[in-house]
């Protein structure tokens, strides 16, 4: 079995998401693997950065290098990537596009096994726990406490919202967080993600702020994941602190954790180059006996590795990225009782919409 083909494609995607007037639009890179014995595999990245970079780099760079490979040898075709295509270890587009064809090789060896590739990484279980990702900066105060309510009604038990708007500050966060862990009560876990947002000591101002909220963890608190500071702030406050989810490669992550950066680390498969370098990540953060969890959304790939391995947690079922992947396939899981059962069918166990794939597809 010999790779015969890689292909990307964009799309715009509108995402519907609870409360708000307009959709939010969203693009993705899809990517599809062929083998000369027709299997096929697919893949996904984030387009919200360099889509068109990242696809050119899937049709035009990678094909070349990786023709005629078995899309089952993932270290030999990350290793030849590496010396091939990357020798400096960037991040970014390489990394994204990478991870795209990867997620599709790992597709076409489960099916060829007949396994999921959560059963692929480990098979530590069929089904990983779950949460929302619900608060969005767009909403005002009285959006999201609704929102809140809505996702207490749909039966979440964790949820996570958004810090770090636009207007008023970190002191505007405090007083949404406190709205939202009153809204919610005590036995609902709460999480806060700043998507890189903060300096120190705004950060530490916050964390002060909210510690009595009982606040699961803090997502990416501070601008660039600077880990020396990520590390000060883990020493000044009780709260748990996350990070990793746009990292490019294993190096970055394995700082994070030396550093005693973070009590949760974070790779995400669809952008730090696939199945194969989250499994390197999720071994590592076992030596040190930290959990992985999903952060960066996509839940429909990173599913597979929370449940896949013995360290795996938490998945996040981001709203709008849960809107755009029930789009993309047909029917994919979707959070019950706070778990997202594996998908009994081999590779993903997706099948995707190409009715929709075509109506959205954008020129590259």
């Amino acid at each position: 079995m010999k790779i015969k083909s890689i292909n990307a494609t964009i799309h715009r995607i509108n995402a519907e998401v609870p409360l708000l007037k307009h959709p939010l639009a969203r693009k993705i890179v899809f990517c599809e693997v062929e083998t000369d014995d027709g299997h096929k595999g697919y893949g996904l990245t984030g387009g919200a950065y360099l889509p068109l970079s990242i696809a050119t780099a899937i049709n035009k760079e990678f094909p070349p290098v990786l023709k005629d490979m078995d899309p089952r040898d993932t270290e030999a075709i990350h290793e030849k990537v590496w010396w091939k295509m990357n020798q400096r270890s960037m991040t970014g587009v390489i990394s994204s596009a990478l991870s795209c064809i990867d997620i599709a090789c790992w597709d076409i060896h489960g099916k060829v096994a007949g396994r999921t590739i959560a059963q692929l990484l480990g098979g530590a279980r069929d089904w990983a726990p779950t949460y929302c990702t619900f608060g969005f900066p767009e909403y005002d105060r009285d959006a999201l406490k609704q929102a809140a309510k809505d996702r207490l009604a749909e039966g979440h038990r964790r949820l996570k919202m958004v810090v770090g708007v636009d207007k008023g500050g970190w002191q505007e966060d405090a007083k949404r967080v406190k709205l939202v862990r009153d809204t919610i009560g005590p036995d609902i876990e709460l999480m806060m993600d700043a998507n890189y947002k903060f300096q120190p000591v705004e950060a530490k101002l916050l964390c002060r702020e909210v510690e009595e909220c009982n606040i699961t963890w803090f997502e990416e608190p501070l601008y660039a994941n600077d880990t020396r500071a990520m590390a000060d702030l883990r020493r000044s406050t009780r709260i748990p602190l996350s990070a990793g989810q746009m990292e490019g490669h294993r190096w970055r992550l394995r700082e994070l954790i030396e550093r005693q950066a973070v009590d949760i680390i974070q790779p995400n498969c669809c952008y730090n180059g696939g199945y194969t370098e989250t499994l390197k990540v999720a071994h590592l953060a076992q030596c040190f006996n930290l959990p992985i969890a999903n952060g960066g959304g996509w839940p429909l790939f990173n599913m597979h590795a929370m449940a896949g391995l013995m360290n795996g947690w938490r998945v996040e079922f981001h709203l709008d990225m849960q809107s755009v992947g029930e789009q993309v396939f047909v029917k994919p899981p979707k959070p019950e009782n706070n778990i997202v059962k594996i998908p009994a069918g081999p590779g993903l166990g997706l099948t995707p919409n190409f009715d929709a794939l075509k109506d959205s597809r954008i020129a590259e």
